[in-house]
């Protein structure tokens, strides 16, 4: 089944919008800002969905080549998901040690085991993979 546009339509939205490929920071908030509106809105003219799909395929390329999570440590994996989650060391004590081990943990003088990573990507719903060194 082919999609067709309102073309007068879905020009107006392009002239509006301006979609292009992103290169910045701000040139990122502003098409996230956009996506954001539209899926606030409900029931998305064909038109409008097709803008949002295109914003969100230039955000993606964007934060993959700026965003390299990969790239990251399990420390730093670890360190990131508590803070966003306003989590501290205590919140983690039972869940993969005692306040001692979580301290080591936590401080990046022990490394993540298996079993901990396990318990760390249920936790937070990631893949446990993240938490262990290759």
């Amino acid at each position: 089944m082919t999609l067709t546009l309102n073309k007068s339509e879905y020009g107006a939205l392009l002239v509006d919008i301006q979609p292009r490929v992103i290169t910045t920071e701000d040139e990122n908030d502003r098409a996230l800002g956009i996506v954001e509106s539209l899926l606030a809105e409900k029931n998305l003219s064909p038109e409008k969905e097709q803008i949002l799909r295109l914003l969100v395929s230039l955000i993606e390329k964007f934060e993959d080549e700026h965003y390299q999570l990969a790239a990251s440590t399990p420390h730093s994996i670890l360190l990131h998901l508590m803070e966003e989650r306003g989590l501290r060391q205590t919140d983690l004590v039972g869940l993969i040690g005692s306040r001692g081990v979580v301290s080591e943990v936590v401080n990046g003088k022990r490394t993540i085991s298996k079993s901990q990573a396990k318990s760390l990507g249920e936790f937070f719903h990631v893949d446990p993979s993240l938490f262990i060194d290759f």
